[in-house]
């Protein structure tokens, strides 16, 4: 292997570590499974690698690596059957999916806990795509809106009355 080519993937290597695990977990809530979240983020990094010089030049590479993930998932999601978006607790999310997760809480709680993720899951499932999408972005991934609406194309004052109207609807479904 030559030089040029291990400092390339040093690089790359350098740039994108930071942001897996995030990465990871918006395609693991966008997919809702392991493996299709894994399958999404490696067709990503594959996709990026030969674009190792434009990731070098990002300002905000959280937000765009993000952005491209979600255009990977819409592109892949025209190409196959959609699967359920789906959000996850802390204790069931792993970026290893090997390990098991570790629960600190007591019986009661985590039951508790089950049930209002439970309700949570099913609530934003009623959602429309396009709310949902805007509700996981932001109030569960915690993009700014600006980050948002970079990521989805979607105007600011748009998605500003779709965030509105989300969770006004998520509150109407949770009560």
């Amino acid at each position: 292997m030559g030089i040029r080519k291990i400092r390339v993937q040093q690089t790359f290597t350098g740039l994108i570590r930071p942001h897996l695990d995030r990465m990871y977990r918006l395609a693991f809530r966008l997919t809702g499974h392991r493996e299709d979240a894994q399958d999404l983020v490696q067709d990503v990094l594959l996709k990026l690698y030969p674009q190792n010089d434009r990731l070098a030049d990002v300002e905000n590479v959280a937000a765009w690596l993000a952005r491209v993930l979600y255009r990977q998932f819409i592109d892949n999601k025209r190409r196959y059957a959609a699967r359920n978006l789906r959000i996850i607790s802390d204790h069931e999310y792993s970026a290893n999916p090997d390990q098991a997760p570790a629960l600190q809480d007591s019986t009661e709680n985590l039951v508790d806990s089950e049930i209002n993720i439970s309700r949570l899951q099913k609530a934003l499932e009623s959602l429309s795509e396009d709310h949902r999408l805007i509700i996981i972005l932001h109030d569960v991934e915690g993009y700014s809106l600006p980050e948002v609406a970079e990521m989805t194309g979607i105007r600011m004052g748009t998605l500003k009355s779709r965030r509105q109207r989300a969770r006004e609807r998520l509150q109407e479904l949770l009560e």
